[in-house]
């Protein structure tokens, strides 16, 4: 079939999902009943509260961590109601860390469309993204214990991994491995829960809702450090962002840090780039400058190293699980979030 229904198209890497005649409806219609529990999640009899809560929602988004939920759920007893939910949970929890990480990096879009803070102010922006968490633990709430437990350590590994990238790696700590302490909490905590949140749901076995933690959170790991390299090696009509948007923000990522490596280790080659790099990145000049030389040098390919890595480490963890178009599906998944163009 298709690989779309009422306007859903499922991300790159799920081919094999749209063209199995039996998961692959299934699969979509789970996400369009998701797209409904959003829509009423989302809705709020207080108008700002109700226009701001929909305002990243309506935007659009890839909605992965909710696919990942639906299959992780097929993998053992198949989607219910439970995991349709769940599903839900995921995505408002991720809805929920934009608002705050747009006003913590100062960002002005997100996903094609202004940032909330741009247009409400901080204050506004940082509510509305205490109050989907709120909504998101309401829900999870009716889900059982296990749920619950999930949801509270995530939320809490989410805010740690923040507080690590915002208080910068000790001096005594070796930088990259600060940074996937970083992202391990920020990025790969909530891929791993929406794994649980499937396997657990539809009845798994503990051996198997294990094997699916680990995969989201080799997946999530892979999936940052790829959207970092993205960053600088993307064009503006790819990614739907300026290239470089984190190097004129000063957060660290993959190729910054490998360069700045290289730089301390005597490449003088990489002291030109770090030169370029802290630089006044202000201007879209002085900013292209920077992109290119990071891009040019050796680190860049060093970067898509390491991301490759952890994606067929990903893979691996899925051997335990019986053959299945599933499996196959997460497994062109993990190699699809670290070769993409956006």
């Amino acid at each position: 079939m298709a690989a779309e229904a009422e306007g859903l198209r499922l991300p790159k890497g799920f081919d094999l999902i749209a063209e199995d005649p039996e998961l692959g409806p299934r699969i979509l219609q789970g996400l369009s009943d998701v797209e409904d529990r959003l829509s009423e999640a989302l809705r709020y009899t207080d108008a700002l509260a109700d226009v701001a809560a929909r305002h990243l929602m309506e935007a659009g988004g890839k909605r992965v961590r909710p696919l990942l939920t639906l299959l992780a759920a097929e993998i053992s007893g198949g989607i219910n109601a439970s995991v349709i939910d769940a599903a839900v949970v995921t995505e408002l929890t991720h809805l929920a860390t934009l608002y705050h990480d747009d006003v913590m990096d100062d960002a002005t879009k997100r996903r094609g469309t202004d940032a909330a803070h741009t247009i409400w102010g901080n204050s506004v922006a940082i509510l509305t993204g205490d109050l989907i968490f709120s909504r998101a633990s309401l829900m999870v709430s009716e889900l059982g214990s296990r749920a619950l437990m999930t949801q509270a350590k995530t939320f809490e590994r989410l805010v740690l991994g923040q507080l690590y990238e915002t208080a910068g790696a000790a001096a005594d700590e070796d930088q990259l491995a600060h940074y996937i302490k970083v992202i391990e909490g920020k990025t790969g905590s909530l891929i791993s829960a929406a794994c649980e949140y499937g396997s657990h749901l539809a009845g798994a076995e503990e051996a198997t809702i294990q094997t699916m933690v680990r995969y989201g959170e080799l997946v999530g790991v892979a999936f940052q450090l790829a959207d970092d390299v993205i960053d600088i090696t993307a064009t503006h009509q790819a990614s739907g962002k300026t290239p470089g948007t984190d190097l004129r923000e000063g957060v660290p990522t993959l190729p910054s840090i490998l360069v700045r490596q290289s730089a301390r280790d005597g490449d003088e080659e990489a002291r030109r780039v770090v030169e370029l790099m802290d630089r006044d990145l202000s201007s879209d000049q002085a900013l292209t400058e920077a992109v290119e030389a990071l891009s040019a040098h050796r680190v860049t390919r060093m970067a898509w190293d390491i991301a490759y890595r952890w994606a067929d480490d990903a893979v691996e963890t899925l051997a335990p699980l019986p053959n299945s178009t599933v499996k196959s599906a997460l497994a062109s998944f993990a190699q699809a979030v670290v070769h993409r163009e956006s």
